[in-house]
């Protein structure tokens, strides 16, 4: 599959593999494809971010991926439906950490592993770009570039896709803007 990827979507992954070494994870996850997507300039996701307001919010992006690590991964739909059972997600990540220590629900915290290979890609990066190849083919595209991944982001369920939502790139968003339906328009 990866041969079928442009140069940006090639950027995309081994930006999200160096997100992950940076981060000190276990494993390549959505949040490190969107990480390597952020980082990028001149390519068509880069325009849908600028069309978007995503890049003048970046902060408060990475802010909220930050904020859904320290809560163990968990999306606010995952936190709603706990709280409809009465169980406050805020309160015991606050009581944990009192106990263990900030960040200590961290999801994709630091490996105590040395690694001498590059870290593997999670099932759900690996979903997301298999998800990728799947719009690529539904849009009658030959190649999978950066915004296929960024659609297959939006696309599915998870914090990830929470937190572009929750800041305006929903898939119909990005749809709008990479290929037409306004004013803007992707190169």
């Amino acid at each position: 599959m990866f041969e079928r990827f442009t140069k940006d979507a090639r950027d995309v992954v081994t930006g999200s593999v160096e997100q992950s070494e940076r981060a000190g994870a276990d494993s390549v996850t959505d949040e490190h494809l969107l990480l390597a997507m952020l980082d990028q300039e001149g390519t068509r996701t880069a325009f849908a971010f600028r069309a978007l307001g995503i890049m003048d919010r970046r902060g408060s992006v990475e802010d909220a991926l930050a904020d859904a690590r320290r809560r163990g991964g968990l999306s606010k739909a995952d936190m709603d439906a706990l709280a409809g059972l009465g169980i406050d997600v805020a309160g015991i990540v606050s009581k944990i950490e009192e106990t263990h220590g900030a960040g200590a629900l961290q999801v994709g915290g630091v490996s105590k592993t040395r690694w001498s290979r590059r870290r593997p890609f999670g099932a759900e990066a690996k979903g997301t770009l298999v998800q990728s190849l799947r719009i690529a083919a539904g849009r009658g595209d030959r190649e999978i570039g950066g915004e296929h991944l960024l659609l297959a982001l939006t696309a599915r369920r998870g914090v990830v896709a929470e937190v572009l939502a929750d800041h305006g790139a929903t898939y119909e968003a990005v749809e709008r803007v990479m290929y037409g339906g306004g004013a803007a328009r992707a190169g």
